[in-house]
């Protein structure tokens, strides 16, 4: 259940009060991860799409780092529960459709949500359907190449207060697998330390996946 957040009270509100009248108040950050033992994981499981683990990584953070989960709504800022993910699909005509998805931390039930929900939309030849909910986190995949810079299409007004996670193509680095990931949020919900602590959050989880992937299927078990 969504909340307002107390901007009178909240220790950030005279950067919230400098940031929210700028023109263009987003700022992007694209590092590279180490994602070695995650695709080494992806490789022994055949029912397991990278692109799958990535999104679910992606959310996991997103939602235990508050301010990813803050949106404007006029003056006020909402505080989702939970945020889930949508991203583009590339369709067979070279076109791309979005498909969207609920957020689990159980990895096996987000594991076979998103792989339906992309295959319906790839399977149904999918329309291109913006989703009007901000509750959400956007993504996109460009396996094609790497990247260091990334600068999104926007259209002011729509989902402004969204941040917007892109995926690049990995690349051997020193014999580790580097993959570049841009992260581009708005300023007048959070600054560096809050990407910083998401990114912290990813960079740990791709070091031991699978431990991250069974702390909740090895609860549910119990």
């Amino acid at each position: 259940m969504a909340r307002y957040l107390d901007i009178a009270n909240w220790s950030r509100r005279e950067l919230f009060e400098f940031f929210i009248g700028y023109s263009n108040p987003y700022f992007n950050v694209c590092t590279s991860v180490d994602v070695t033992e995650l695709v080494a994981l992806v490789r022994k499981r055949p029912d397991v799409r990278l692109s799958t683990a990535l999104h679910y990584f992606s959310l996991r953070f997103a939602n235990e780092v508050e301010p990813f989960r803050y949106r404007l709504e006029d003056q006020k800022i909402v505080i989702h529960e939970v945020v889930n993910g949508g991203t583009t699909v590339l369709m067979p005509n070279e076109t791309f459709a979005y498909a969207y998805f609920d957020y689990d931390i159980d990895f096996e039930k987000f594991n076979r949500d998103m792989a339906a929900s992309v295959d319906k939309v790839r399977a149904e030849n999918g329309r291109l359907k913006p989703t009007t909910r901000d509750d959400v986190i956007y993504h996109t995949t460009l396996p094609w190449f790497s990247f260091t810079s990334f600068a999104h299409a926007r259209n002011k007004g729509r989902g402004d207060s969204i941040p917007r996670i892109v995926f690049g193509k990995y690349t051997n680095q020193h014999d580790r697998l580097m993959l570049p990931i841009s992260v581009e949020v708005h300023h007048a919900l959070m600054d560096g330390l809050h990407v910083g602590r998401f990114f912290s959050g990813l960079e740990a989880a791709f070091a031991s996946p699978e431990a991250f992937m069974n702390q909740r299927s090895e609860a549910a078990s119990l």
